[in-house]
């Protein structure tokens, strides 16, 4: 049985993920088991306490007043459900044969939907953040928002790709999302109209002082490109200082997380997973980033998550630049998929990160060098505000 892995750094379940696009904000590295893409079930292996499940099988096909109704197919995957539910796993869960579809065509790049990557916490389905110039982002979604209903089906009890299921739909078609926004309130209702999703991943503009600002909102195979475009467009303004954001990034591709981290480390570690056998798999800078001489700062928040935590870490541990902001998220774990034959799947952690120094990073974050908190009522930036002060101050320094 051959392997097929596809790094990937998202929160949630996983990929680039956006309601639009996925699973789950956050995993971090994609397996799928396979001879021809899919696992054939077995009884091999199960302990002898499973001996119950079939008694209760016997028991409901003999007794149950709607015995004659019972679907195999139903109680096994409400088995399944019940199985992952019991772990201590929040990004463990099931996937239905459509659902399972939807996690691939996400890693295939080809999005529709609203444009926001989504998460749970607290057993809750939660806007990460919407991504930049999408209908999500356009509807007023923030990050933290708990989507109470989808179409007025209550999202308690969903899984994260059920609810993604129910949010995803083709172009032009309206979805009606039950908001709670973080800051409180009564929920509100906000009709979104999907749409085709192409977004880029980096920003770059020019502030004042000669101070470059460039936003990294995901990890795509494009954002290396993005970035030292907008690092090449720096060095032709004669720029002094950069503010690097990856604030409400909820991750994206492993290598392309590395490769980006890659531009600013002259060299060296930038992340280690360790597996449930203790085999530790190491992630190594090459020597000479474009970037890796300009005076800098990051800007991380509490919706930096996965693959920013590695950069995140990676920068931090290297004492490369400051951190100013928030803890960060604290997703940092691989996960795997599994396929089935019948094009079903399930998806759990089998390993973890840490940052260089040993830094654990899934259920932990990482905590910024200097906490900036931005007030629910501030008109501005306070975070990007202090960032470029610092810089003014190393700039004039050097």
């Amino acid at each position: 049985m051959r392997k097929l892995e596809i790094a990937v750094a998202s929160l949630g379940l996983i990929a680039v993920v956006a309601l639009v696009v996925a699973l789950v904000s956050w995993a971090i590295q994609d397996s799928i088991d396979d001879d021809n893409g899919s696992v054939a079930a077995s009884d091999e292996g199960l302990p002898p306490g499973f001996g119950k499940v079939s008694e209760v099988w016997d028991i409901l096909q003999r007794r149950h007043i709607d015995r004659d109704e019972l679907g195999v197919e139903s109680m096994e995957e409400g088995a399944i459900k019940g199985i992952l539910q019991a772990l201590d796993d929040p990004h463990a869960t099931y996937l239905n044969p459509d659902q399972f579809a939807i996690a691939q065509d996400d890693f295939s790049g080809q999005f529709s939907g609203i444009g926001a990557e989504v998460s749970t916490r607290n057993g809750r389905i939660m806007i990460h953040a919407p991504m930049p110039d999408t209908p999500a982002e356009e509807a007023g979604l923030r990050p933290g928002d708990i989507i109470l209903s989808i179409n007025g089906q209550s999202t308690d009890g969903l899984s994260l790709g059920e609810a993604v299921a129910l949010v995803r739909g083709e172009a032009g078609t309206p979805v009606d999302l039950l908001i709670l926004h973080q800051d409180g309130g009564e929920p509100v209702t906000i009709t979104i109209v999907r749409d085709n999703i192409r977004v880029r991943s980096v920003k770059f503009r020019s502030l004042v002082g000669g101070i470059g600002h460039l936003r990294i909102s995901s990890f795509t195979n494009n954002t290396e490109g993005e970035v030292a475009e907008a690092i090449a467009l720096y060095t032709r303004r004669n720029s002094k200082g950069l503010v690097v954001d990856v604030r409400n990034n909820p991750g994206g591709l492993l290598n392309a997380t590395v490769d980006v981290v890659d531009q600013f480390l002259d060299e060296g570690l930038v992340l280690y997973q360790l597996d449930s056998a203790g085999q530790r798999i190491e992630f190594h800078a090459n020597p000479g980033g474009i970037a890796s001489e300009i005076p800098m700062v990051l800007l991380m928040n509490e919706f930096s998550g996965s693959g920013s935590e590695v950069f995140i870490g990676a920068i931090k541990d290297h004492q490369r630049a400051s951190t100013i902001g928030q803890s960060s998220f604290g997703k940092g774990s691989v996960s795997s998929f599994h396929r089935f034959e019948d094009g079903s799947g399930v998806y759990f952690t089998i390993a973890r990160w840490y940052t260089p120094s040993g830094v654990l990073i899934e259920g932990e974050g990482i905590e910024p060098d200097f906490a900036v908190e931005v007030p629910e009522d501030s008109r501005g930036d306070p975070q990007l505000e202090q960032a470029i002060d610092m810089l003014t101050e190393m700039i004039g320094r050097s």
